[in-house]
């Protein structure tokens, strides 16, 4: 699905991604760990194609997407929801969901049934504005925004980050779902612990720029949040 080799990117003459390596079957759930600054985010887009690669290459559902643009990646089946959702606050819920649909199909309904089925909470905020919801609505917005182009893998950055518990749990149940049920591949760059072990099937640290650990879900010790993650 995805194969990253020999990665390296850098902001100017700051190298922040250190030649990675890093190998993700399809329908496999990732969660990328890591404290701030070491080039989480910065991975993330350059998958997306966001960042340009300095070395190495990207590799997506078996063909070279490292010279494609962001826009290319999202017609192959790529989808990103950033850190702070950047839905758009002046346009309605159904308007920041038909964005996400506009390039990808043309029977926008009928993919927003899909998507409401998913995130049923937003169905009575259809005409309001997304810059009203809370923290927690934005980011299944922003989720299902994603959704509208029907990925085939979908990429978030810190989905948890600002949101109540009890809405980090019904994110959990529905990244579980849009993996088991519509079989996506999905990478989720996050620190929050507990929803990492509640969503992942493998894990990868990062520290520097380079993938210091890896394993499955079972593997992802104490030590290794404490080593990791720990300031």
């Amino acid at each position: 699905m995805l194969d990253i080799k020999g990665l390296h990117v850098s902001y100017g003459k700051s190298r922040v991604i250190n030649g990675m390596d890093l190998h993700i079957d399809q329908g496999e759930k990732l969660v990328i760990m890591g404290r701030n600054g070491v080039g989480k985010t910065t991975l993330l887009k350059a998958i997306m194609g966001v960042l340009p690669c300095g070395n190495g290459s990207v590799g997506f559902m078996g063909k070279d997407v490292t010279k494609l643009s962001a826009h290319e990646r999202s017609v192959m089946g790529m989808a990103y929801v950033p850190q702070g959702r950047e839905i758009i606050p002046d346009y309605t819920v159904e308007e920041n969901l038909d964005l996400g649909g506009y390039a990808h199909t043309r029977d926008l309904a009928g993919r927003k049934k899909v998507i409401l089925d998913l995130f049923p909470a937003l169905e009575e905020h259809m005409g309001r504005k997304g810059g009203v919801l809370s923290g927690g609505q934005q980011q299944q917005l922003a989720i299902g925004r994603a959704m509208m182009s029907d990925p085939k893998l979908l990429i978030l950055d810190e989905p948890t980050e600002g949101i109540q518990p009890n809405v980090v749990a019904e994110i959990a149940h529905i990244l579980n779902r849009i993996k088991n049920e519509m079989g996506v591949t999905i990478i989720v760059v996050e620190q929050n612990y507990r929803f990492c072990r509640k969503i992942a099937d493998k894990f990868v640290m990062i520290q520097k720029g380079r993938i210091e650990a890896s394993g499955t879900r079972d593997e992802m010790s104490d030590e290794l949040v404490k080593k990791y993650l720990a300031v």
